[in-house]
């Protein structure tokens, strides 16, 4: 049996499957880890928690090979998987229109926000915009079961402005943490769970059967799979669910993200092992090109430049785009493209230059055939909006693009070597940048506003890959000096004093960026490229 919550209080709560829950639960935490709610998730565990180590384990395997000289490439194995005329089950219909998604972590203000935002989706993060505070995880399921539930309202404690959704408000679908993720206040046989299964099932019992009932039906995207084994398990994972329930086959409908390069070699095998419950794919550009990064790291002719010039017109990016497009809609799946992270500026004429990129951005998007895009603030929803109604017209989607005429998207396209500059500016921002959103995450906020950007894990992760990328080969800048530890180093601690410039001595001395420099330093100049920056910061978070 499970012991009693105590309001405020850390405790252990056991069950005769082996799951303990150790941390804080306070009474309204309770509402959401109810015994049946906790029966469910050690269920999940029991039967599907070891397996997450076997495919970690061969994503080592497989990064190893290709450390070693062997390129990624489409799987021989899989060939008829490819060639074959099959279809996903289908999609439901308060998902058919996608035009434009919006994504942010589970705060309070935040789900209102999004949810009353011009925009037919919103995509409620536990991933790379979240960082995973304990008591923060378990807010947001309460945040989110209120929202399915359009009780949610939040008053802003200092102006007392008062927050409420709105009369039909956008489509809510949960993103749950990657495999790699842990949550260590949760733990079976005394070893911490994957995150994606306490944020899945947590979730899922919430609200699985209000969902159901106003139309609606529990929607997730799934990040940074590699492979369609990764893909397979889930698939498990949700018919596990459907019949634990007593529910039909479907009734659970996934999004998985395209953002790491193993997987775009496998997208026709990643759709066909979830063929009955998934309904589209999506390019998540930014941690894409981290992966691309730590991917290729041992290939000195792939280095990348400056993370500014890395955009969807580059060759390798383009035909990234292009190949989800073709490969989805050739399956009755939806194309959904990347997120634009710029946020509204203060004044008139740089706002409009932030808007007139907004426009490129998801111009191309829509004219590669993408079904929707992803915004990243409310006030950027309507210029996003308008380029898909353009473009789009009297349909809902872009499903009848198949770019059939399109010439055989290569392994050597996929892999193209990008052109640009490395130069000093762009390194010295990339250290501002990574050193503000690791001492932001640390401090138990993962979607921070730094420079103009609505910045995520994804995008510090690329700028320390890349320093370490450089670092590792040498790469000179445009002020003809090489890249070493030393010159890292010397960029960091001057960079942290234009931070503390920048921000104001109070804020800084309050902050954790001795911790955080530390953790970028370590990071940085390891000899072996850490595979995410979350899993060390994770050590930092209560």
């Amino acid at each position: 049996m499970f012991a009693s919550a105590t309001p405020e209080k850390s405790h252990s709560i056991e069950n005769q499957n082996r799951l303990v829950i150790n941390g804080v639960v306070n009474a309204q935490h309770e509402e959401v880890l109810s015994y049946e709610a906790q029966a469910f998730l050690s269920s999940l565990c029991e039967r599907f928690a070891s397996q997450v180590d076997e495919l970690l384990e061969q994503r080592e395997v497989r990064q190893q090979k290709i450390d070693d000289g062997e390129l990624p490439d489409f799987l021989t194995e899989t060939q008829d998987i490819r060639e074959g005329s099959w279809k996903i089950l289908g999609i439901p219909n308060d998902l058919q229109d996608r035009r434009v998604e919006i994504t942010g972590p589970t705060d309070r203000k935040m789900v209102i926000n999004a949810l009353n935002a011009n925009v037919k989706v919103f995509m409620a993060d536990f991933e790379d915009s979240m960082s995973p505070a304990w008591g923060k995880v378990l807010d947001g399921q309460i945040n989110l079961r209120d929202a399915v539930n359009q009780t949610i309202d939040y008053t802003n404690p200092t102006n007392g402005k008062h927050y409420q959704l709105k009369e039909d408000p956008a489509v809510m679908i949960c993103r749950v943490r990657g495999l790699h993720l842990k949550e260590k206040h949760v733990l079976l046989s005394g070893m911490p769970i994957p995150g994606a299964l306490f944020d899945f099932a947590i979730y899922f019992f919430n609200n699985y059967k209000n969902l159901l009932k106003k139309g609606s039906g529990p929607y997730f995207y799934i990040p940074k799979l590699q492979d369609h084994q990764e893909a397979q398990w889930w698939s498990e994972v949700f018919h596990f669910t459907e019949d634990y329930f007593g529910l039909d086959t479907g009734v659970i409908k996934a999004t998985v993200l395209i953002e790491t390069l193993p997987a775009v070699f496998q997208m026709d095998e990643i759709l066909f092992a979830l063929k009955e419950h998934i309904v589209g794919l999506n390019c998540g550009r930014w941690d894409y090109i981290f992966s691309y990064i730590k991917t290729l790291k041992n290939y000195p002719e792939r280095v990348l430049p400056d993370r500014q010039v890395v955009t969807m017109d580059k060759p390798f990016l383009n035909a990234y785009s292009r190949l989800l497009v073709r490969t989805c809609h050739r399956r009755g799946a939806f194309a959904m493209g990347g997120m634009a992270a710029f946020i509204p500026a203060k004044d008139p004429a740089e706002n409009q230059l932030v808007l007139d990129k907004i426009n490129n951005d998801k111009s191309l998007e829509a004219n590669n055939g993408h079904d929707g895009t992803w915004v990243a603030h409310p006030g950027l929803a309507d210029t996003a909006m308008a380029v898909f109604d353009n473009t789009l017209g009297s349909r809902t989607n872009q499903l009848d693009v198949i770019r059939e005429q399109d010439e055989a998207i290569t392994a050597e396209q996929l892999l193209m070597p990008c052109e640009g500059e490395r130069t000093e500016v762009g390194m010295r921002h990339n250290i501002r940048v990574a050193l503000q959103y690791i001492e932001a995450w640390i401090s138990g906020n993962g979607c921070v506003p730094i420079y103009g950007l609505m910045e995520d894990a994804a995008t510090a992760e690329i700028s320390r890959a890349s320093i370490w990328q450089w670092i590792k080969h040498g790469k000179s800048l445009d002020n003809g000096k090489t890249v070493t530890k030393a010159l890292f180093e010397q960029y960091l601690n001057e960079e942290i004093q234009v931070v503390k410039q920048e921000l104001g001595a109070e804020r800084f001395e309050l902050g954790r960026f001795e911790q955080a420099s530390e953790l970028m330093k370590q990071i940085t100049t390891s000899d072996e490229l850490e595979n995410f920056l979350t899993l060390p910061g994770y050590e930092l978070l209560d």
